[in-house]
């Protein structure tokens, strides 16, 4: 079986082990700097996997050695967003945390594949890149399928049809200058627009915009994790299984689109070579004044650190 390390043992990672253990897709690393907890949450894991037929194992600890060899990495640890944070004012302090996990990737698995999940994630996710030295297609961001995920939602949720038939990409950077595609969304090859009015979709695309901080108003005292951690595991499975998606991911742009130097949004096919294909749209005028928009957010935010 394939070795994935998740690195933080909170809602987000300890959830993204279990699907992934339940899914079989590996043995299963969870790290986590609070004693004992990863260990307590690994063994309630592995004594649920008799139920659910699965001989996936999940290993938790406290020592960055035992994720030697892994064949992928998650990174979801740092700090959860709190109502009326933006994801932006995570950056300082996640940099810190995400920073030292780097290194401890780089020492102990230079070979893995790297999916960053702690926010801000874009800028996170070239931080990582960064940090490790690792060619751009070994680290990659989740972003986009999270976002799609909820707009897909939304829209089935207001034509009561199934989400199964629903298909959507959402560019950009992982916040609230992300780039809901209307015109790439459709329910079973339907346009979006032949079936909603205007005014409906961009209330829809608004409230996806807003997605993370809707949750985190409900709560009050977290963010979502059941979602992101869905999504995390859709790329890991990817990966492990060298299946080709297509699938919006941060990854590191040279110029398509007209940006460079940034991790950002944009679809890629996805395999066991990591980002092995960005797939440039072509997008509208205004889609992509709205797509470099987002990308110069980021740009900032990465010059910053």
């Amino acid at each position: 079986m394939h070795k994935i390390s998740v690195i933080g043992a909170g809602h987000v990672g300890a959830t993204t082990a279990l699907i992934a253990a339940q899914k079989e897709l590996g043995h299963i690393v969870l790290v986590d700097i609070v004693e004992d907890m990863p260990q307590g949450k690994g063994l309630d894991m592995c004594e649920m996997m008799p139920i659910d037929g699965s001989d996936s194992r999940i290993k938790g600890t406290n020592s960055y050695e035992d994720i030697k060899d892994s064949d992928i990495v998650v990174v979801t640890a740092g700090l959860a967003r709190k109502p009326g944070m933006s994801r932006e004012d995570l950056q300082k302090a996640n940099a810190e945390i995400v920073g030292g996990i780097a290194k401890n990737i780089l020492q102990f698995a230079a070979n893995s594949i790297v999916v960053v999940v702690s926010n801000p994630i874009d800028v996170m996710t070239y931080h990582t890149w960064k940090v490790t030295g690792f060619p751009k297609e070994r680290v990659v961001g989740q972003a986009g399928i999270l976002d799609s995920s909820r707009f897909r939602y939304f829209i089935a949720e207001h034509l009561g049809m199934s989400v199964k038939d629903i298909h959507a990409m959402v560019l950009g950077g992982h916040g609230d200058s992300m780039v809901p595609l209307v015109r790439y969304t459709t329910v079973s090859g339907i346009p979006i627009s032949e079936l909603i009015d205007q005014e409906t979709i961009d209330a829809m695309v608004k409230r996806t915009r807003g997605g993370g901080g809707e949750i985190v108003a409900l709560l009050k005292t977290g963010s979502a994790y059941f979602a992101p951690a869905a999504a995390t595991v859709e790329m890991v499975e990817a990966i492990v299984k060298d299946k080709k998606r297509v699938l919006p991911c941060s990854a590191y742009l040279t110029g398509q689109y007209g940006i460079k130097d940034i991790f950002i949004g944009v679809p890629i096919v996805l395999g066991a070579g990591g980002v092995e294909k960005v797939i440039e749209l072509t997008l509208s005028d205004d889609e992509s004044t709205q797509l470099q928009s987002s990308a110069s957010i980021y740009k900032k935010q990465i010059e910053m650190l």
